[in-house]
C-alpha cells in the first residue's frame, strides 16, 4: 500500500512540473470562487492539504469560517488554545522554531483572530479582532526585517521574527486544530489565496 501511494505521489510531482501545477492543485483544487476548501476532520489536528508551494516575503489570502468554528472542549481549561489558520515557517527552521501564522479560536461566544508567532522557539500571540461567521475576512503577513506586520481587514499589528533575513525556505502552514485537544467535530474553513 506505501509503495502505491509513494508511486501516486511521484506521478503526482512529475504530471505537475510537467504542467505548471501542485500536488494541492490535484488533490484539493479550488474552486469556481478560486476558495479551497480545508476540512478538519472530527477527532484529527491537522486538515487535507498537501503542497509543494513556498511562501515568498509576503503572503495574502482571504478566509471564510463557517458555523462548525462553533466549538467546545472537552477540558474548560482548552478552550483559550489557539488554533492555527494559515501562514508559514520561517528563517530556514521549521514552524515550532520560527513561524508565522493567522490563528484563531472560539471563546467567550465570539470568533477570534490572533497574530501568532514562533521566534527561536517562543511562541508569541496578539489578539486581531473578533470576526463574523460566514464572512470573507481578508489577511495577511509581511516580512518587514526583523518583523511580522499581520494585516487584517485594514488592521494592522507586528510581532517579531526570529531573523532579519529574506533569504531561507518558508514553507505553507494550513489549517490545524489545538492545543491539546482534537477537533470535536468536522471543521471548514475555505481560503483563497490573493498572491502568491
Amino acid at each position: 500500500m506505501k509503495r502505491k501511494f509513494f508511486i501516486l505521489i511521484i506521478s503526482l510531482l512529475t504530471i505537475c512540473a510537467a504542467c505548471d501545477k501542485t500536488v494541492e492543485d490535484i488533490l484539493n483544487p479550488p474552486q469556481k470562487d478560486g476558495y479551497r476548501t480545508y476540512t478538519i476532520k472530527k477527532g484529527e489536528q491537522y486538515s487535507n492539504s498537501i503542497t509543494s508551494k513556498f511562501v515568498d516575503t509576503e503572503m495574502k489570502f482571504k478566509v471564510i469560517f463557517d458555523s462548525s468554528a462553533i466549538y467546545t472542549t472537552i477540558d474548560p481549561d482548552n478552550q483559550v488554545d489557539i488554533n492555527k489558520l494559515y501562514g508559514f515557517s520561517d528563517c530556514g527552521k521549521d514552524h515550532q522554531t520560527n513561524s508565522a501564522r493567522f490563528g484563531w479560536r472560539w471563546s467567550n461566544d465570539s470568533l477570534r483572530l490572533f497574530a501568532y508567532c514562533y521566534k527561536n522557539a517562543v511562541m508569541t500571540f496578539k489578539e486581531l479582532s473578533t470576526i463574523e461567521i460566514g464572512k470573507e475576512q481578508d489577511c495577511s503577513i509581511l516580512i518587514d526585517g526583523s518583523n511580522y506586520i499581520f494585516t487584517l481587514n485594514g488592521k494592522v499589528d507586528t510581532l517579531e521574527r526570529g531573523c532579519d533575513v529574506t533569504t531561507g525556505i518558508r514553507s505553507r502552514l494550513f489549517p490545524f486544530f489545538g492545543g491539546t485537544e482534537n477537533a470535536p467535530h468536522d471543521i471548514i474553513i475555505k481560503i483563497k489565496e490573493t498572491s502568491k
